[in-house]
């Protein structure tokens, strides 16, 4: 409470109508909206990066190009050499997920994969694409899967619906990560700077606390762009490892 109003750090989170009536009339939010800024930075990276296709890169080309082979390296390297097929999903997941999270940490901007509705409709992707090249490479001997090898078969059972919920649950794990993991520190970001604008009713006194809030946000801002990519990074290598199952024999 400061100066007889309340701050609402879920307040960010809410979405509205952009563009005026058109927005309101196509129920067009800030969510979608900042997805195709995404992409737009995303293809603008890459097309500029790519376009001199010079032999002794430059500083972009260079970035794209580390991007290229990192992707590549860890579609091929995780899920064999059938990863080359799947290399542009999880290029365009990886970078589409990193591109959001980085996008929400601009002032008066907004993080879509801060809204489970944008995370499961991704993973349940991810699980869907799982589920599909599984039964055409493996056909129904993907359902042995859920019957471990050495088992009894009295076991049967308790096993087979235990393992039927483990891999259920894989889309809502993969969801629930990124979207905590985002929820949770643009949260502590609003915190941390709603104590700053108290302590800026108490006088010299209260500037000076606020420093201790300040420095903490700073160390947020740092530890949010290291989680910003490792949560693309966890995403797209649980989503290589599901792939190695699928297409594994």
């Amino acid at each position: 409470m400061a100066g007889g109003s309340s701050i609402n750090v879920l307040e960010q989170f809410e979405l509205h109508p952009v563009l005026g009536g058109l927005g309101e009339a196509l129920r067009f939010s800030q969510s979608p909206l900042y997805m195709i800024a995404a992409v737009c930075l995303v293809l603008a990276f890459l097309y500029f990066g790519m376009r001199p296709a010079a032999v002794v890169p430059g500083r972009l080309q260079a970035a794209a190009e580390v991007c290229y082979e990192f992707i590549h390296n860890m579609a091929v390297d995780t899920i064999g050499p059938e990863g080359a097929a799947f290399f542009p999903f999880i290029f365009t997941l990886f970078f589409f997920i990193l591109a959001g999270n980085y996008i929400g940490l601009l002032p008066f901007s907004f993080t879509f994969t801060s809204h489970i509705a944008v995370t499961f409709a991704m993973a349940f992707m991810v699980f869907l694409l799982t589920v599909v090249v599984s039964l055409k490479v493996q056909g129904l001997r993907f359902f042995a899967h859920f019957m471990p090898d050495g088992a009894s078969p009295f076991l049967a059972p308790l096993l087979i619906p235990i393992e039927i919920l483990s891999f259920l649950s894989r889309p809502v794990s993969l969801s629930i990560r990124l979207f905590a993991n985002m929820v949770a520190g643009h949260v502590m970001f609003d915190i941390f700077a709603s104590f700053v604008i108290m302590l800026a009713g108490f006088g010299v006194v209260g500037d000076v606390f606020a420093i201790g809030p300040i420095a903490i946000n700073v160390a947020l801002m740092a530890l949010e762009l290291l989680v910003g990519v490792l949560q693309a990074y966890v995403f797209a290598i649980l989503t290589c490892i599901y792939l190695r199952e699928a297409v594994a024999h």
